[in-house]
């Protein structure tokens, strides 16, 4: 009888994930409308087995079951753990539980990791950058990737068919239904939920995923199996291209507008710039509202627009609230090659005009000149501002191709 839970990938390796639909926010943070998968992977070594990477605990019977069913009653003798965050790793106490005599390989960095979560101290084997492992018949070659996204984050590759373990490297959000590999998906339904996982989770680590991605580009990379979304058998070199495109600040030729408007007048603001840019022949224009815009799509869209125009009013004699919290998001992130222009409204005295100018100063992009306050609601000599911001910006977009 054929297996009903897990999906054979080869002749001696199975995916046996699971799929998460239930938890609203990933770290608590950032939203999850299409869910997300932990992916986990048995492999058969012929006379030893390994499974890569666990599952959240929550879905713990589940992949139990997964697990199980391609064991059919044979030992497990190895569980890798190439990075310790808990949605891969909170079910290994129950593996422990189960298969006493299981041997846990993991990196140097992990083993203080393993044992404040888990009281986990024994049965570790503990392998170094470039180091081999045999698996029964087959083996692994593990790759330390710090800051991939946890400092001691690795990957594992096995050469005999060129699949790569990749842990939370090309990733992304979003649950596998049905499918799990990339000939079977519709990947542009993938690609926008990949890229604000790289943006959310990832992105500010972006040098270290260059480092990473020059140490791995001399594999014979034929399959990549990731901790999240499908698995890369047909053409691996798209979520490649795509992560390397990503970590190399790549921007688009567009504008992501994003305004917090109280009572409508830095929302008129924003109109009018948007619809100078139009005129001057800018056709990808966002306009998001950051009172009703989650921070997650505002920190993706800002990483791929190259320019940003950010407009608030004053508040309390600095930004509005929810701008002030993604100005300091956007600091951390490390963002690179925008453009920046901003708008600022205020009632009796302002504040957030000033708070913008310093934010510019520090971001090391390049900053408009022109930059519109407004008191109370724009005159048309404050929307004729407003369009002007929208033209430099259009020059500038023009001038940086």
């Amino acid at each position: 009888m054929p297996n009903t839970r897990s999906v054979q990938i080869n002749d001696h390796l199975h995916y046996i994930g699971v799929n998460d639909r239930y938890t609203h926010l990933f770290e608590s943070m950032w939203p999850l409308p299409d869910g997300i998968s932990y992916n986990s992977y048995l492999l058969d070594g012929g006379t030893k087995t390994c499974l890569i990477d666990c599952v959240r605990v929550h879905s713990v019977n589940e992949f139990m079951r997964k697990l199980d069913e391609v064991l059919q009653g044979r030992p497990l003798d190895y569980v890798v753990v190439n990075h310790m965050e808990p949605d891969h790793t909170s079910s290994l106490r129950t593996i422990k539980d189960l298969f006493p005599d299981v041997k846990i390989i993991t990196s140097k960095k992990a083993v203080s990791f393993l044992e404040h979560y888990y009281d986990i101290e024994e049965d570790l084997i503990i392998v170094g950058d470039g180091e081999k492992f045999d698996i029964g018949k087959t083996s692994l070659t593990f790759y330390a990737t710090p800051m991939v996204h946890w400092p001691e984050s690795q990957v594992c590759f096995e050469e005999s068919t060129g699949t790569l373990f990749s842990q939370d490297a090309f990733g992304g959000f979003g649950t596998l239904d049905g499918a799990i590999f990339d000939d079977q998906i519709n990947w542009e339904f993938y690609l926008d939920e990949t890229t604000r996982y790289y943006t959310n989770i990832v992105g500010k680590y972006s040098v270290q995923v260059q480092r990473a991605l020059k140490k791995l580009a001399g594999l014979d990379i034929k399959m990549i199996c990731p901790d999240h979304g499908p698995v890369w058998r047909d053409n691996p070199g798209k979520i490649v291209e795509l992560y390397d495109a990503l970590s190399k600040q790549e921007t688009k030729d567009g504008v992501v507008i994003i305004y917090g408007s109280m009572y409508g007048n830095t929302e008129m603001m924003a109109e009018a710039i948007a619809r100078s840019l139009a005129a001057e022949g800018i056709r990808d224009i966002r306009i998001r509202d950051i009172s009703k815009t989650h921070l997650s799509y505002l920190i993706a869209e800002t990483w791929n627009y190259k320019g940003i125009i950010l407009g608030c009013p004053t508040y309390n004699v600095g930004l509005f609230p929810p701008m002030g919290n993604l100005i300091q998001t956007l600091e951390k992130q490390k963002m690179k090659n925008h453009i920046l222009g901003t708008f600022t409204n205020y009632s009796w005295g302002g504040g957030a005009e000033k708070k913008m100018a310093e934010f510019g100063e520090k971001s090391g992009w390049e900053v408009l000149e022109t930059s519109v306050d407004v008191m109370g609601a724009p005159k048309q000599e404050d929307l004729d501002c407003c369009a002007q911001l929208g033209r430099e910006m259009a020059a500038a977009l023009k001038n940086s191709r």
